[in-house]
């Protein structure tokens, strides 16, 4: 199937002897026992079962594993680590899932934060104890660019697991495992969902070998899954996952050049820009350059501030991947230890008319 018809029909495992279009909603928490049967929610439950199998076929993995939240994901992947080993990560990595292993796994893992756009950097970064690679792109907030195959090979080549937060890109435009990365992580709370009312994450593996074992028993042991209601949300907005990115990147290219030529605008940070350090980068490797983008507002935190006070379309609030367009000074989001520009604006483009976007932002900049 391609990937448009995959998101319609991939999350849909009817078992009901009426045949419904659609698969029903599993609510039971428990189920008889008899051959090869589920047991026990926590451990599988049907519409679970029906979105896992969704993910691994859009990310062309081997197995999936959905949690209750994108953060769960991660967490997962750094739980299943032994104690006392050595990650690498981005320095602008997502400020949550850092945050996870500063706090969290302190003095049970060590981390080294690099700019992941500099293999050299990335590769002086290896110790002996190093058993995983962390890559996030395009990167929050900064849209970084970090070319997976030259991290994949690396990493293969040091006999580490690489795993890929393709959260902002998506399946509709970049397959990370196709790429050589091991695992490829989602908050699915963004696009996925795409709508803004559905917490959840999730993992999609290349090979379902012994680490990733490790990975699902932190998933069932820890319980941090979704529910049945949420996994047949899901499916159900995944069936339009792939014409909804379609329109986010379209909006967001016109609107990233609008604002690179803007006389109140200091810097815009879109890979789908020629200018982007990372475009030819992420021309390779992406078929669609996303629905993110930053930008820095001249004159500091407080105009940036009023630009955004002065928005009709565009609401000031965290996260992304709705059909709303969303809007934030991200260093006011992440805190005082932020290495985010305090002048930087991320945006995440809706689905509104293009028309309405332009003359709200063009207002909001006078």
């Amino acid at each position: 199937m391609k990937l448009e018809t995959l998101a319609i029909h991939g999350g849909n495992i009817v078992s009901d002897s009426e045949n419904p279009v659609i698969q029903p909603i599993t609510l039971s928490t428990t189920f008889v026992h008899q051959p090869d049967s589920m047991i026990y929610s926590r451990a599988n439950n049907p519409n679970r079962h029906a979105l896992e199998r969704l993910l691994a076929g859009l990310e062309k993995g081997a197995d999936a594993a959905a949690f209750s939240s994108g953060n769960a994901a991660g967490v997962a992947v750094f739980q299943a680590l032994e104690p006392g080993s050595h990650l690498i990560a981005p320095d602008d990595m997502y400020h949550g899932l850092k945050n996870a292993i500063l706090s969290i796994f302190k003095g049970v893992l060590e981390a080294t934060f690099v700019d992941m756009t500099d293999l050299e950097q990335v590769e002086s970064a290896f110790r002996p104890n190093t058993q995983l690679v962390w890559v996030e792109t395009p990167s929050n907030p900064l849209l970084k660019i970090t070319d997976i195959a030259a991290v994949a090979k690396l990493t293969k080549d040091k006999g580490a697991i690489l795993a890929c937060d393709n959260t902002f890109a998506t399946p509709v435009f970049q397959n990370p495992l196709e790429l050589g990365a091991t695992i490829v992580m989602h908050s699915s709370t963004k696009y996925f969902g795409g709508h803004s009312d559905i917490l959840g994450g999730a993992l999609i593996t290349r090979e379902a070998d012994e680490f990733w074992e490790k990975v699902k028993n932190v998933q069932i042991g820890g319980g941090a899954v979704p529910s049945p209601m949420d996994c047949y949300y899901l499916c159900r907005s995944i069936k339009t996952l792939p014409y909804r990115m379609k329109g986010h990147a379209e909006h967001a290219m016109v609107l990233a050049n609008f604002l690179s030529h803007h006389d109140r605008v200091e810097k815009v940070y879109y890979p789908g820009l020629k200018d982007h350090p990372g475009h030819m980068i992420a021309a390779n490797q992406m078929t669609g350059f996303g629905g993110v983008l930053s930008f820095l507002v001249k004159d500091g935190a407080d105009a940036a501030d009023r630009v955004i006070s002065k928005l009709k379309y565009f609401t000031n609030a965290t996260s992304l991947g709705g059909v709303e367009s969303l809007i934030e000074r991200r260093a006011a989001s992440e805190g005082p230890d932020t290495l985010t520009p305090q002048n930087l604006i991320r945006v995440s483009v809706g689905l509104e008319h293009l028309y309405d976007l332009l003359e709200d932002l063009e207002d909001a900049l006078k």
